[in-house]
């Protein structure tokens, strides 16, 4: 049973913000809440608090216990883009992009996520009877 969080308009961009979220894919809960509790980067403080939203309502919600749960997936993209624009020299005006971000996480529980794609290779060959060489 996948549990899910998602954070929309976080007004910082998608650039920075993939930077922390690839360093908890894949992760269990515990081990992901510390990197984001000591990392100095501004982007950890949102993604810590989605990261525990998700938590609360795997345990609230479908009443999971979060030491067997996973950080299946994390994304995030690019939301929506303010325009402003800054007066430059000769009476020209110059674009700024003030970017958003959505993320969205998936909590599993460890004894649902799939094998990685070697061993799953191996593991379909070996049904097959083939050797494989992955």
């Amino acid at each position: 049973m996948d549990v899910r969080a998602t954070l929309r308009h976080l007004h910082m961009a998608p650039r920075k913000v993939r930077l922390v979220v690839d360093l908890i894919r894949g992760l269990s809960v515990s081990e992901a809440e510390t990197r984001l509790t000591f990392l100095k980067r501004d982007a950890a403080r949102p993604v810590l608090k989605l990261l525990r939203s998700a938590i609360a309502n795997a345990e609230h919600n479908f009443k999971l216990d979060r030491t067997t749960l996973v950080v299946k997936t994390i994304t995030a993209d690019g939301g929506v883009t303010l325009k402003r624009f800054r007066p430059r020299a000769m009476g020209r005006a110059a674009p700024i992009r003030k970017r958003t971000t959505h993320i969205n996480l998936t909590l599993a529980p460890a004894s649902e996520i799939t094998l990685g794609k070697k061993r799953a290779k191996r593991a379909a060959a070996k049904r097959r009877g083939t050797k494989t060489t992955a």
